[in-house]
């Protein structure tokens, strides 16, 4: 079976903010024409189920692809953003001088965010959730196709499990907005089909001058 991971288009907030569960969040103009972009690349496959967070940057992004494919968009709290409490809603460049930052880059796994859940506890609920889709599709299907739509930390922790990697190594996988990364599963071992991609081209591919070596926590903006 084949799971197709799509993070949510571009808002207003990303890559300035931590947006976290904050509510009332949509899609500006570029993540709706990214979505609509997606959607037909999509529009060929045969996809049997969408799932999304419950948050509306990824409900609008999912509600897009359902659009064209046909299928209906599944809510799954699962795949919900990590919870980040205290964080919520602060410009990342004021996260970035907090004494927590080092650990969420270097050791993810013990990042607990103060009000909120550990990173761990984030991985835990969405691959939990991916093994539970699975079985579930699989006894419906031969070769199932399905879709997330879910946000930059939570992809990164699923595609660091079925690469085999310990959480602290998913701050190496980039994932951009509406960027579509797939795997495919099978009874004996996971295969990363793709990661990351964004439609081809070579946009993001020269290093911006401010680099540091941070990942962006949530995910950043991309090239926007």
């Amino acid at each position: 079976m084949t799971l197709l991971l799509v993070r949510h288009g571009l808002t207003a907030a990303t890559g300035k903010t931590l947006a976290g569960w904050t509510p009332g969040i949509h899609l500006d103009e570029r993540g709706r024409a990214q979505a609509a972009a997606l959607a037909q690349r999509l529009a060929s496959l045969r996809v049997d189920a969408i799932v999304s967070s419950p948050l509306e940057r990824c409900v609008e992004t999912a509600q897009a692809v359902a659009d064209t494919v046909g299928v209906p968009v599944t809510v799954d709290e699962r795949f919900g953003e990590c919870r980040y409490g205290e964080w919520t809603g602060r410009p990342l460049t004021e996260l970035a001088k907090d004494d927590l930052w080092p650990v969420v880059q270097a050791y993810p796994s013990a990042a607990r965010f103060p009000g909120g859940e550990s990173l761990a506890e984030t991985a835990h609920r969405a691959v939990s959730a991916v093994h539970d889709y699975n079985t579930r599709l699989l006894a419906q299907h031969d070769t199932p196709v399905y879709l997330v739509c879910s946000h930059g930390d939570v992809i990164k922790a699923i595609l660091a499990d079925a690469l085999g990697l310990h959480l602290d190594q998913f701050q190496r996988i980039q994932i951009d907005p509406c960027s579509l990364s797939a795997v495919r599963y099978t009874r004996l071992r996971p295969f990363v089909l793709r990661i990351n991609d964004v439609g081809g081209g070579t946009a993001g591919l020269r290093p911006p001058e401010d680099a540091t070596g941070d990942a962006v926590v949530g995910g950043g903006a991309g090239e926007a």
